[in-house]
């Protein structure tokens, strides 16, 4: 079994979820400033459609990439130590981040921040998993969940005001002082825990889950400017879907794998992966695309485009809370399937409201779609540690947190690519046969960026004003996609945790009874 500890007193336990929440509070910030920042970025550092993507993605990638690695590593040696690992890291990374000189040393530099990212969440929720039981447990990570959004809600506002005033480079100086006050307070209040079954890093299944992910998300960030058939994406593409194979083998055949992949057998299991893939499509990608928008197509500053977002984010300082008090009368997957209908219909009536353009129209929607994607927001995080023996909790964080994060580099990148896709498609239908040329593709790709000034120079053919009905036809469809992705993660979301509820506290005969043969064995 893991270590036991004494019980600790209310104080202690406030200053170690403070601790946790304000590192938790600095990711978001930091994602989410950061697809503010972007726009900016580009001017200052003149990059590209790619490697303006890759700002947001690549940091995502290595996040999500190796949480479930972070995770046993946490297992193994030390809870305490990988946080304080992790933040020490985070911290330093942000700060340089404030000083880089080109896009490419941004894009670097955020691939290390997302290494770091992954070892601070992987170590903090675990720690909180072994300090926290029963209904404080659950309690603990709702406020968890609740601080990611409030980091989500007041990013875009927050980055608006700093690139107004002080540039973008004061938005990764912020996360940094965040990350430095977390350090401080997690240093002297948490205590070291580890699994004392745990064994080796799974080094085949790290690299093979991360080549996997990375050939992905290469091949459909590039797709858009070579070409869905070129060879380099085809070569991408092909390599992820064999690496994904490959992880499959390599996770069946180790004797402790680092994703027990027999979990999926369970409905629950799945039914609580489904939710953080829901809020990707429903909720996360909107936070990156919708300010490119607004401040590209739309001729927002920062500071307005953030403001608007306001809408959008706001509702996650409440209704996780909210969504909390209420699984007292409902259960937490029927509250999580009835706010992702909410979403969905939020999402509809937002490509109503943008058709032509973005107004004070977009507020109500926007509101829906934040209220929707809450209820389920701050439920996600205490269903996740319940899967698994209390031992485990590095693993059952590191899956859940994976699903999460790797989702949103995938989702990101889609999306991107989709909207692209759409963007270039209605391109080449407006354009004349002879006004054709070589810098058609790279034209859609401003545009589906939001960047409508390069896209005028590039393709004088066509008017400002037809530019922005095509960019607003093409992001319309991309929102009925989402519509009808969030509609179908509903209906899984109530089939498999509609009885499910936040507060359940299993038995240790009945959490080993759905634990695989080969788990117990080493529980």
């Amino acid at each position: 079994m893991d270590k036991t500890f004494p019980p600790v007193s209310s104080r202690r336990q406030v200053a170690l979820l403070a601790a946790v929440c304000l590192a938790a509070l600095a990711l978001p910030l930091s994602f989410s400033g950061g697809a503010v920042a972007t726009p900016a970025i580009g001017r200052d550092l003149a990059g590209g459609p790619i490697a303006l993507n890759w700002i947001t993605n690549v940091f995502m990638l290595t996040f999500g990439s190796l949480l479930m690695a972070a995770g046993a590593l946490a297992d193994r040696f030390g809870r305490k130590r990988l946080f304080a690992f992790g933040v020490s890291g985070f911290t330093l990374v942000s700060l340089v981040l404030g000083f880089a000189p080109s896009i490419f040393v941004v894009n670097v530099l955020r691939a290390v921040q997302g290494v770091t990212a992954a070892a601070t969440l992987a170590g903090g929720t675990a720690a909180l998993a072994q300090e926290f039981d029963g209904p404080r447990r659950t309690q603990a990570f709702s406020l968890l969940g609740t601080t990611f959004g409030v980091g989500l809600a007041f990013g875009p506002v927050l980055a608006g005001v700093l690139i107004e005033r002080f540039g973008w480079r004061a938005i990764f100086v912020t996360s940094a002082a965040a990350g430095a006050i977390s350090l401080l307070l997690g240093a002297s209040q948490m205590r070291e825990s580890r699994d004392p079954n745990a064994q080796g890093l799974d080094w085949a299944g790290t690299a093979t889950f991360t080549g996997a992910l990375s050939c992905f998300t290469f091949g459909v960030i590039q797709a858009p400017e070579s070409g869905w058939s070129s060879p380099l994406v085809v070569a991408s593409l092909v390599g992820a879907a064999l690496l994904a194979a490959l992880f499959v083998v390599v996770e069946m055949r180790v004797a402790r794998p680092m994703l027990d992949l027999s979990l999926f057998r369970y409905p629950r299991f799945v039914g609580v992966q489904v939710l953080p893939i829901a809020t990707c499509y429903c909720y996360i990608v909107l936070l990156v695309v919708l300010p490119l928008r607004f401040i590209g197509a739309d001729g927002y500053s920062e500071i307005d485009a953030g403001l608007l977002m306001l809408a959008l984010s706001a509702p996650m300082l409440v209704v996780p809370l909210v969504a909390a008090l209420l699984t007292r009368w409902m259960s937490a997957g029927v509250i999580s399937g009835i706010g992702l209908l909410i979403a969905a219909v939020g999402l509809y009536w937002l490509s109503v409201a943008l058709r032509d353009g973005a107004s004070p129209t977009a507020i109500a929607p926007l509101l829906t779609i934040g209220i929707g994607a809450g209820m389920p927001w701050g439920l996600m995080d205490g269903l996740s540690v319940s899967v698994v023996p209390k031992e485990r909790a590095g693993m059952a964080t590191g899956i859940f947190s994976t699903t999460r994060v790797a989702g949103e580099c995938i989702a990101l990148a889609m999306v991107n690519a989709i909207l692209a896709a759409l963007t270039r498609a209605r391109v080449l239908s407006a354009m004349k046969p002879e006004a054709m040329s070589a810098t058609v593709s790279e034209a859609a790709a401003r545009l589906a960026a939001g960047d409508i000034e390069r896209a005028s120079v590039l393709l004088p053919a066509l008017s400002r004003v037809t530019l922005q009905h095509i960019y607003s036809d093409a992001f319309g469809h991309l929102l009925g996609g989402l519509t009808v992705v969030t509609l179908l993660c509903a209906i899984a979301v109530l089939a498999f945790l509609s009885r499910v509820r936040t507060d359940d506290e299993p038995s240790a005969d009945r959490v080993r009874s759905r634990v695989p043969a080969c788990e117990r064995e080493h529980a």
